[in-house]
């Protein structure tokens, strides 16, 4: 049986925050690792922690290091991650592996929200999940199976626009994941705040959310609470505008063969490429919003719960 104790590190604001009784945010690593380029990959996991400290909630960004779970990441760890050559993506597959080879891992949105359920953290902020390919209709992401199996409110900007959100939406139907517009009754689509796609229930407030997510639990429900919400709007890219490149990048795909754990990075580097940079400010803008409701949805539910012990 695995020893928590020794397999878990926390950081000395996590340890602090659990002593304390603190609400905590998990904030997922292989945006670090494989989503962002240097050296925006490190500001920008900097800024993601200062959000969360600033709604008065503490941030843990979850990775592996040193055959180690690391739960809060210091200063010096942080910028070890943004600039390792040899960090895999770890989902929940992935992560032994990263544990015994000892290489490090950054933590995709099932891997985190795994991890970090794990030590008794129940709020996690992402950008967008994973889901359904448009290339390939059974290359279904991991994030789906996570959301439906491991109780967590999950904060993003809804699913990866890269995918094919009908069928995602669909898919989580079927698995029986609520799926909350904060502030909407659209699904927002990542770079658009989306105009189509419905939600299963609009909440308007954190506190609405942490009550909404206390009684899924408390009636023996199982799965995440997915808390969408819309890119700010003024960072926001038409669908007009935004659809064609995202034809073309699936395209590419396509025609190049590749597949897996490829394919997410190599979509969303070409289609900054092909956006000259506006897909990526878009990108930071919505994260650190996620970031921010994530806090205040922590505050809300500590406020609700007893807090839990971290391990």
């Amino acid at each position: 049986m695995t020893d928590f104790q020794t397999t878990f590190v926390n950081s000395t604001e996590v340890a602090r925050a659990r002593q304390q009784n603190l609400p905590v945010v998990a904030l997922e690593s292989t945006v670090i690792t494989h989503g962002l380029p240097r050296p925006q990959n490190l500001a920008l996991a900097q800024e993601m922690e200062q959000t969360v400290r600033s709604e008065n909630a503490i941030p843990a960004t979850v990775a592996i290091l040193d055959g180690k779970i690391q739960l809060g990441l210091d200063a010096g760890q942080l910028e070890r991650i943004a600039n390792a050559d040899d960090a895999i993506k770890v989902s929940l597959r992935d992560i032994a592996t990263a544990l015994v080879k000892r290489v490090p891992g950054g933590t995709t949105v099932a891997g985190t929200m795994y991890l970090a359920e794990q030590a008794g953290i129940r709020v996690f902020a992402t950008g967008g999940i994973g889901g359904v390919h448009k290339e390939a209709r059974f290359d279904v992401s991991t994030d789906l199976q996570a959301l439906a199996s491991i109780p967590m409110i999950v904060v993003c900007a809804g699913a990866k626009s890269i995918l094919d959100l009908p069928g995602t939406l669909e898919y989580l139907e079927t698995l029986g994941v609520p799926v909350v517009g904060y502030g909407t009754d659209k699904f927002p689509e990542f770079f658009s705040p989306g105009k189509d796609l419905p939600v299963s229930v609009r909440l308007d407030t954190p506190e609405e959310v942490a009550q909404f997510a206390r009684s899924h639990w408390e009636i023996g429900l199982k799965s995440a609470v997915l808390v969408c919400q819309p890119i700010p709007a003024e960072l926001a890219i038409a669908n007009a505008e935004i659809a064609p490149v995202l034809k073309q990048v699936s395209n590419e795909v396509r025609e190049k063969g590749i597949s897996g754990q490829q394919v997410t990075p190599y979509e969303l580097k070409r289609v900054n490429e092909l956006t000259r940079g506006k897909s990526m400010r878009a990108n930071l803008a919505l994260l650190l919003n996620n970031a921010r409701l994530a806090a205040q949805l922590a505050r809300a539910m500590a406020a609700q719960f007893d807090q839990p012990k971290l391990v």
